[in-house]
């Protein structure tokens, strides 16, 4: 494990989703990167699995990619809350859900209509999505109460 690691969350494997007490997955944590790609970058988030009886770094992703994929997950989430008024689950004229800025430019957020089965698997992504409403409502709730929470510093 990395000598860098600042925070810590064992045991991740219980909690893990659909997957809790039984994922490989065992530890998130945060501190200096430790895959080259990432050095230039001051914090990492790392996903630790465990081999063999260790822990092996899994998957490690710059903080601010971290927020960014949380940005594209949440407006995906207000998105399909209305996407049921069109009858393809978006406009095929018009695939743009949104550009969010940051950094001094825009990060796009639509539909993949390069997907040549874009309408079947839209409907299939919908209803996955309900389907996990429960586990991602509960991180939902926990997630704005800690940006509520963070607006005050």
């Amino acid at each position: 494990m990395n000598e860098k690691t600042v925070i810590v969350s064992k045991d991740y494997n219980r909690v893990d989703g659909r997957n809790a007490y039984t994922s490989d997955i065992k530890r998130l944590t945060l501190g200096e990167p430790i895959l080259e790609e990432n050095k230039k970058m001051q914090i990492a988030a790392q996903i630790w699995k465990e081999k063999d009886g260790e822990l092996v770094l899994a998957q490690e992703l710059p903080v601010h990619q971290v927020f960014d994929l949380m940005i594209l997950l949440s407006r995906t989430l207000i998105y399909f809350k209305e996407a049921y008024r069109m009858p393809l689950l978006y406009d095929p004229e018009n695939p743009m859900i949104e550009r969010v800025g940051v950094q001094g430019d825009a990060m796009s957020v639509e539909i993949c209509v390069d997907n040549e089965n874009i309408n079947e698997d839209i409907k299939a992504f919908a209803q996955s999505l309900n389907d996990l409403g429960e586990i991602i409502g509960e991180r939902q709730r926990v997630l704005t109460s800690i940006l509520e929470e963070l607006k005050h510093y």
